[in-house]
């Protein structure tokens, strides 16, 4: 048996989703946590023009989401601390050997490092709750790791990030092979690019401490989407640089050095907790289609729908304003994950 994580440009059957609920990253004011619903329910509805899409619903916000979603996307509940579904759910697998068989990888889930603001657990059991409800088979991993943390090309690349994968509070024991060797095991990886770090913000109290889906991503084989933030006034200008610099010289799986498309950050540098993470690296591919961050800058915006509609051909580009979520910690792709179609 061989497990593979497909490209997320493979066909989907949904998009697995989570509903905000009261906790830290909600805010405390009325005004701030409706605009958390709001915007988890923009995404949601966004997706379900192209795809289904099954939202997990704690309990005590049953009423609130069956007021807010539309009919037509699937509501499950399960108790939960925080709704980021990319990392808290099984990161999707198949087997080529056997085409009608889903496999679901349950990361062991700290809430990215056991931060002391934070708590964990009802959200470590997502991982085994969705891979159940999807009717996958379970691949059980003893790494600390999140859907985020990874990106995968379908053919043995994958890209992680030396400060989460190696982070102490993730895994203090781990080392590259070791970690190399497990991603081997589970999601197919046969040559493994490392990232020095991730964006500045993301370092911060509710940061990830470098998720690679806010710095690179793989829309085709051999090519690269990057951001960049063109403001040398932003400490992510000269990192950006550095790591893009790094991704030249890095090759696939295949051997092949990367074709590398810079996403230019929108003009915004500060929010009111200080330098912004703001970037269109992390959308979500979806079936015909690309659901994008937007910033309320139209210039910028478009700009990057024009360049992921071209690196994603025949896909209709959605840009729905993502500022909410990044001042929380994360964008769309953070909050959603495909689950691939397989042959029934």
């Amino acid at each position: 048996m061989t497990w593979r994580m497909p490209a997320e440009t493979a066909p989907h059957e949904r998009t697995w989703m989570a509903f905000p609920r009261p906790g830290i990253t909600l805010g405390s004011d009325p005004g701030s946590a409706e605009e958390a619903y709001a915007t988890w329910t923009a995404v949601a509805h966004a997706v379900a023009e192209f795809e289904p899409v099954v939202m997990v619903v704690d309990p005590v916000e049953r009423d609130r989401a069956r007021r807010m979603l539309s009919a037509e996307i699937e509501q499950l509940e399960a108790p939960l601390d925080d709704y980021w579904m990319r990392d808290m759910g099984p990161s999707f697998v198949v087997d080529d050997e056997r085409p009608d068989v889903l496999g679901g990888v349950d990361w062991v889930f700290n809430a990215w490092g056991a931060p002391s603001w934070a708590t964990w657990q009802n959200d470590r059991e997502i991982g085994r709750f969705v891979t159940d409800a999807a009717g996958a088979e379970l691949v059980s991993s003893m790494l600390v790791n999140e859907g985020g943390a990874i990106h995968v090309d379908g053919e043995g690349t994958v890209l992680v990030t030396e400060t989460v994968q190696l982070d102490p509070g993730r895994n203090p024991y781990a080392d590259k092979a070791r970690v190399e060797a497990e991603l081997a095991r589970t999601v197919g990886a046969t040559h493994v690019i490392w990232l020095p770090r991730g964006l500045t913000r993301d370092y911060e109290d509710f940061g990830t401490r470098g998720h690679v889906d806010m710095v690179a991503t793989i829309p085709s084989p051999g090519t690269l989407l990057v951001h960049e933030q063109p403001n040398p006034e932003h400490p992510d200008h000269d990192m950006m640089r550095g790591i893009r610099s790094f991704l030249s010289e890095a090759t696939d799986a295949a051997g092949s050095s990367f074709d590398l498309i810079d996403l230019p950050a929108p003009s915004t540098l500060r929010d009111d907790e200080g330098f912004v993470d703001w970037n269109y690296v992390n959308h979500l591919v979806v079936n015909g289609g690309v659901i994008a961050c937007g910033y309320g800058d139209e210039r910028a915006d478009a700009a990057a729908r024009e360049l992921l509609a071209a690196a994603y051909p025949g896909r209709r580009v959605v840009t729905v304003d993502a500022r909410p979520i990044l001042a929380r910690g994360g964008g769309i792709h953070c909050i959603t994950q495909q689950q691939p179609a397989v042959t029934r």
